[in-house]
């Protein structure tokens, strides 16, 4: 076979009408899972409050953050719901909102266009794998910044910077625009705050709700984008210029939640919601493709690949 461009270089229009069926149930109960998630791990660590239940609230928590985030990305592609207007406002008021996030539109813009030129000069996402592989001692500063909170910081208060325009407009525009920007998510984030005190735990709003996402968050936030494209095979081949990454029940749960880890599968058919994503694998292997794609058993493993730069290149 050669180079593979486009979904229709593998898959029949049946198959393709197939995968790209739509389910606002299962959306729905997506973002459901992800909420309850959050809110029974906040039950349990109040229940239970010890250094080990909120070491792993922490860990759980963080990750469906991570989750809020990636099925706003189905719903960049309008795959929550068929009606675009319900669409958006599911991904601003419930994904997005509830931590830094607002309007899904310059999001949708930008990660189009990563769609449209994966790995190549004008990827406007090239500069998250362009570095890679890297060595051991580079990938360890970075986890150890994620887990500090500094990567968080430095991107918190780059967008705060942002959100109240620039330094010479005058205040009241500023500060009217900044209102607009960051304002619903903070009145939000008050509403959380309550909601904990009243519970009589406010200390956990702050344990359990901030801490994952300027820690956890940002550390398997980098784990997605590493394992996406970072150190791949061919930019040009649509089975190698992205990875898929197989994830045990455990890096589901701490990792790679929602069918992310199925990323190969995705830019080969970005219209394939999520939850259809293992479906569309188990067509690419069952078509004997499994060799030709870029797969890695294990997060794990993705990192033996990707954090493989001998330190000596850098003496």
């Amino acid at each position: 076979m050669d180079t593979v461009n486009r979904a229709s270089d593998i898959f029949t229009h049946d198959e393709r009408a197939d995968l790209r069926q739509h389910s606002a149930w299962r959306s729905t109960w997506m973002i459901l899972h992800c909420w309850g998630t959050i809110v029974l791990t906040w039950v349990l660590v109040a229940l239970w409050t010890n250094p080990l239940t909120i070491l792993l609230g922490i860990m759980v928590i963080g990750t469906r953050q991570l989750g809020l985030a990636i099925l706003g990305h189905d719903g960049a592609h309008y795959l929550l719901y068929r009606n675009k207007s319900v669409n958006d406002w599911v991904c601003e008021w419930l994904l997005n909102r509830p931590l830094f996030g607002a309007s899904i539109d310059p999001y949708r813009r930008v990660h189009l266009q990563h769609h449209r030129s994966t790995q190549q000069p004008d990827d406007p996402d090239l500069h998250l794998s362009k570095p890679f592989p890297i060595t051991k001692s580079s990938f360890r500063r970075k986890v150890i910044r994620d887990l500090t909170g500094q990567t968080a910081w430095k991107q918190r208060k780059a967008l705060v910077r942002h959100a109240f325009g620039q330094p010479g407009d005058p205040w009241p525009d500023r500060l009217a625009r900044g209102w607009r920007r960051l304002g619903p998510n903070l009145l939000i984030n008050v509403a959380l705050l309550a909601g904990f005190t009243l519970a009589g735990y406010w200390y956990l709003y702050f344990l359990l709700w901030v801490v994952p996402s300027f820690t956890w968050e940002a550390l398997v936030t980098r784990l997605r984008n590493i394992g996406e494209h970072a150190a791949v095979p061919d930019n040009d081949d649509r089975l190698r210029n992205t990875r898929t990454t197989l994830a045990n029940p455990i890096e589901r749960l701490l990792i790679a939640p929602y069918f992310v880890n199925y990323h190969l599968e995705h830019h080969l058919l970005v219209s394939c919601p999520c939850y259809r994503l293992p479906r569309a694998h188990r067509m690419l292997v069952d078509k004997g493709l499994a060799p030709r794609m870029e797969i890695k058993r294990s997060y794990l493993d993705m990192l033996r690949h990707t954090v493989s730069r001998p330190e000596a290149e850098f003496a």
